[in-house]
């Protein structure tokens, strides 16, 4: 029985971890020859996305190896640090792994996408609310989900390009139950599988009538209204 990828070529930045290795066990459980890169060391390709030298050489490493490009997942997270601790440096290199990276990743790459091809950008649902100190997380985010229309519209007729917004995802494997998970509207915490099944759908043909959109895959979590009182919310006065 043939799978949906087979034959296909993906690519997916941070793929050692959580929701980029969900994603990458998914497409070869579907027959796609993975390319990974990271910075953890494994069996992949090691390497800092925040050097856009690496990002050369790693485009020509997968060209080396595969020819083509089919599918592309900018997953690789930026770091999370707030106003009082976070500094220039920091910020600008979160900027540079969450946004500048999948850019010139993309830019890289355009020359070998397949017809058909689809980039995924991960995202967060952050990119549209926050908790204090996070402003490099989130502005990162904010900037990819920007970031995913502009180029569906230079890229329109080559590649289709959109991005998924995660709510919580436990990637831990820890079975998360009591008010964590009741306060959530389909009343559990996100799987990195979640995450996973959805990118699939993006890059297959199913999805191609989509393009430009970010998606938020949240449990409903930035549709419930929270006012004090109701849904087991208590505000603590400070």
């Amino acid at each position: 029985m043939q799978n949906q990828f087979d034959s296909k070529v993906a690519v997916i930045t941070g793929g050692a971890h959580g929701i980029g290795k969900a994603i990458a066990s998914a497409f070869r459980a579907e027959g796609a020859v993975v390319h990974i890169i990271d910075t953890t060391p494994g069996d992949w390709y090691v390497g800092d996305i925040s050097d856009p030298h690496v990002l050369e050489q790693f485009t020509s490493w997968v060209i080396a190896q595969s020819g083509h490009v089919d599918c592309l997942i900018n997953n690789a997270p930026p770091m999370m640090k707030g106003i009082n601790d976070c500094s220039w440096d920091d910020f600008n290199k979160a900027l540079t792994i969450g946004v500048t990276a999948p850019f010139y990743l993309t830019k890289l790459l355009m020359p070998y996408f397949a017809p058909g091809a689809a980039v995924v950008n991960i995202s967060s649902s952050r990119d549209r609310m926050s908790q204090p100190q996070t402003e490099s997380y989130t502005a990162a985010k904010g900037g990819i989900a920007a970031l995913t229309h502009a180029l569906a519209v230079s890229l329109a007729g080559k590649v289709r390009v959109n991005s998924i917004s995660p709510g919580w995802i436990d990637t831990a494997g820890v079975d998360i139950t009591g008010p964590d998970a009741a306060q959530q509207p389909v009343r559990r915490v996100g799987k990195p599988e979640d995450i996973a099944e959805l990118a699939l759908f993006l890059c297959s043909d199913k999805a191609g009538f989509i393009t430009g959109e970010n998606i938020c895959a949240d449990g409903g979590m930035t549709r419930l209204m929270i006012y004090h009182g109701e849904h087991g919310w208590r505000r603590k006065t400070r």
